[in-house]
């Protein structure tokens, strides 16, 4: 499968990963430390993880990612997974990375794997939906942001 941890050696493809992502969304709003997030992933008291997809051709090339942590829902009882950012680059779509990705994230838990998306995004609604993901209804999110 082309899809591995990242590693400290890959902070600088993750920050330009966010960035394309960023742009790729039309958010201009983005504030990104690249020291701080090798701290945050790396550090002494890592709050989040990353994997990384690769084509099978290219090992060394990085593809895209998928930036997640550590969730336990009380009602479930389980530990499970939280997605915050699934994103493949523009020259390595339709080879299948994100949904390697996704059953990369599967086979870590056998929990929830959750995430979110803008709406409108008929692409993502599609790709989730043939995993067999579905839309959670009736509930409404929050922010509390300083």
């Amino acid at each position: 499968m082309p899809v591995r941890d990242a590693t400290r050696a890959d902070v600088d493809e993750i920050c330009s990963l966010i960035e394309e992502h960023a742009a790729y969304e039309d958010k201009h709003d983005l504030r990104l430390d690249r020291a701080g997030m090798t701290e945050h992933l790396f550090g002494a008291a890592p709050k989040a993880w990353v994997l990384i997809a690769y084509p099978d051709d290219d090992p060394g090339a990085v593809a895209g990612f998928a930036f997640c942590w550590s969730t336990l829902s009380t009602w479930e009882g389980k530990p499970g997974i939280w997605m915050d950012d699934l994103f493949v680059r523009p020259a390595y779509r339709r080879q299948g990375l994100a949904a390697e990705l996704m059953a990369a994230l599967r086979k870590r838990t056998d929990g929830r794997v959750e995430w979110e998306m803008r709406e409108g995004n008929d692409k993502a609604t599609a790709f989730y939906a043939q995993l067999g993901a579905v839309p959670v209804t009736g509930w409404v999110q929050y922010r509390w942001q300083l």
